[in-house]
């Protein structure tokens, strides 16, 4: 069980009491924190295990200290049989700073590395993520095992069958917990799963074991030959335990028959057990109910959680500007390809995963071509499976590897937002710094290449923002050799990186238009400045695939609108440095924001309103310029005409620049 209860003399000599303990340490604890609830003393929700306790104990128990676990909403219970800590927990849903999660995390977001113990609340989601840590143990030959608890009602979230797949296929040491209690919040599983339960893992391959919190020493026996088949055959196992919550869903919400519910009560294995052997479960109790009440005494003295350590803006001063040398005539693509390859042969964290991606094909856009054949194991073909990619990543990273997931099309990014927006970018905070998550993801977007509607999109302002993200963006005007490089030794935390899909086959080093300058800043990802040798009219910002066209533009701009213009492009867009702008803008005071997507809550609406936070007297003249608000068309003289172009980014920067 992780860490051993702390036994009274009298009441936890022998094995089954020290079971029958936990559970009602469990139970004191939760009916505890309902009270609580009920007080006001608690924030959020609490999802109880009450009737299910003997899972976690069954699990926890059969475990080793080196394995992992990870739990979903109803995860008191779990993380009470593995840690033990009880004030931990209850300081944590008190909200207190003495929680294991400096009471960031709450009821459903519970972390404690040394127990390599983990939790979140969204359904579904956590299976890829314990599958990443599954394949992290694989990949150290260790003898550990991971461990992931999900609901019946979760059988209905297509994440899951995407880790029972590569689970089964990849050999993954991960031992899959249903606790069947017969409910998916408040309906009835015979109104929304099909089929049989033992049926789905049996699909992929996986071996199913099946008991029931109703025979706690039966399932102890169960849960100790599904563990010991794991740790074995270093492959999955399905492990289908039947029970029943006592409580409601959450607090008080609960619509179920009182009868049913009373039949449940009835034959509950701890509730019996303490009536049967009065003297002992009286003992248990009073020692049960001492920890809970030094647990909240505590909690009560301690403070509320704090905000995190303020930090210095990064974008406090201007930045240094330095003329551009990039490599002549070579390819985009082969500078990636060159500096994966270099970085791999450096680190051997650094794990290649995506769709397609080993020789001899080498992805959809040959960045990863030969890389499978200098590293093999290392470089992985995927299902086609983007929230399992990514949940792979998530879990490597916490197990300790640097993964780079690419996403064949940033169309598809969509497909795996939720290991985005709801893992990675929350992970470091809501766990107290206890962890990070340092990896990658590359995706090409952008359209003129006649994909159609759904594989031409730029939808990277979806990703912008995320807490603790970084989001990056190539161009031809920066080496990306150089970008990655810079990437895989500063790396701390979940990075997309956008890289056009133009830009491949695009040459480094072409001549820059005559009478310019082209320069980049001193950043870690630096901007690019294009500037005229004579002061410019005009600051035009943009990035990624719009580079070339702004260039086009300007020289246009000039010799059919003698206005004169300047470009500055960011290669990180979040977080976003306003300051190289606001510097253009102190001479030019018109800015021209372009951007291949939608521009509605995009990128460029960002910008201006930071600049008119800092200095709002900058701005006499601004205009955007994007994509219509409807999807790209396949056809391709329509696409060119409707996406900014040169010709519109021209007669934009004339507009802008009227009246110099």
């Amino acid at each position: 069980m992780g860490q051993p209860i702390s036994a009274t003399e009298t009441a936890l000599q022998n094995p089954q009491a020290r079971v029958f303990g936990t559970a009602a340490l469990i139970r004191e604890v939760e009916q505890r924190l309902l009270d609580l609830f009920a007080a006001g003393k608690l924030f959020g929700t609490v999802h109880t295990c009450i009737g299910q306790e003997f899972t976690g104990i069954a699990i926890a128990q059969a475990l080793e200290p080196r394995d992992l676990i990870f739990s979903n909403h109803r995860c008191h219970g779990h993380f009470l049989a593995r840690t033990g800590n009880v004030e931990g927990l209850i300081a944590e849903i008190m909200g207190r700073e003495t929680g294991v999660c400096g009471g960031r995390g709450g009821s459903q977001h519970l972390c404690d590395v040394e127990h390599g113990f983990f939790s979140n609340g969204i359904q579904g989601g956590i299976i890829p993520v314990a599958a990443g840590l599954a394949l992290a143990s694989q990949l150290r030959g260790a003898n550990q095992i991971a461990v992931v608890f999900i609901g019946d009602g979760t059988l209905g979230e297509g994440a899951v069958y995407e880790a029972f797949n590569i689970a089964s296929k990849w050999d993954l040491p991960l031992l899959i917990v249903l606790e069947n209690n017969g409910y998916a919040q408040s309906t009835p599983q015979q109104q929304n799963l099909a089929g049989d339960i033992l049926a789905r893992p049996a699909a992929f391959g996986i071996a199913a074991k099946e008991g029931s919190t109703w025979d706690p020493d039966g399932l102890l026996d169960l849960t100790s030959e599904a563990v010991e088949q794991v740790r074995r055959e270093r492959r999955p196992v399905f492990l289908k335990i039947d029970t029943y919550r006592l409580m409601a869903h959450s607090k008080s919400d609960d619509d179920r028959s009182p009868s049913e519910i009373a039949g449940y009560w009835a034959k509950d294995p701890l509730k019996n057990f303490l009536a049967e052997n009065p003297k002992e479960g009286e003992s248990l109790r009073e020692w049960a109910k001492a920890q809970v009440d030094e647990a909240v005494e505590k909690a009560e003295r301690a403070p509320f959680s704090v905000p995190p350590k303020s930090q210095v803006d990064p974008f406090n001063s201007a930045v240094k500007w330095s003329e551009t040398r990039l490599p002549e005539d070579v390819r985009v693509v082969s500078r990636i390809r060159e500096s994966l390859h270099r970085n791999m042969a450096r680190d051997s964290r650094i794990l290649l995963l995506g769709e397609d991606i080993e020789s001899p094909y080498g992805g959809a856009f040959k960045v990863t071509q030969g890389l499978s054949d200098d590293f093999p194991g290392r470089v992985r073909n995927t299902p086609i499976s983007e929230a399992m990619i990514v949940g792979l990543g998530n879990g490597l990273a916490l197990g300790g590897f640097l993964p780079v997931c690419e996403i064949m099309f940033g169309d598809f990014l969509a497909l795996a937002a939720d290991q985005l927006l709801n893992h990675a970018s929350k992970f470091r905070f809501m766990y107290n710094d206890q962890v990070q998550v340092p990896f990658v993801v590359r995706t090409p977007m952008g359209g003129r290449r006649g994909y159609g509607p759904t594989h031409s999109q730029s939808i990277e302002k979806h990703f912008l923002g995320l807490p603790d993200t970084l989001m990056l963006a190539l161009h031809e005007r920066c080496d990306p050799g150089a970008i990655y490089d810079e990437l895989f030794v500063s790396i701390d935390r979940p990075t997309i990186v956008v890289e056009n899909k133009l830009l491949y086959t695009t040459r480094l080093g072409l001549p820059v238009p005559a009478g310019f300058v082209l320069e980049q800043s001193d950043e870690r990802y630096p901007t690019t400045r294009l500037r005229p040798v004579e002061q410019a009219n005009v600051t035009v910002f943009c990035y990624g695939g719009m580079v070339p066209h702004a260039e086009k533009a300007i020289a246009k701009a000039f010799d059919e609108h003698e206005v004169l213009a300047e470009m500055i492009c960011p290669s990180q867009l979040y977080p976003l440095n306003p300051w190289p702008v606001i510097e253009s803008l102190e001479h030019t005071r018109r800015l021209l924001v372009v951007e291949e997507g939608i521009g509605f809550s995009g990128l460029g609406a960002e910008l201006v309103a930071q600049i008119l936070e800092r200095r709002p007297h900058l701005l006499a003249r601004c205009k955007r310029l994007s994509s219509p608000e409807h999807p790209i068309p396949s056809c391709g003289p329509l696409e060119l005409e409707l996406l900014p172009n040169a010709d519109a980014i021209a007669k934009a920067i004339a507009e802008v620049g009227r009246n110099v």
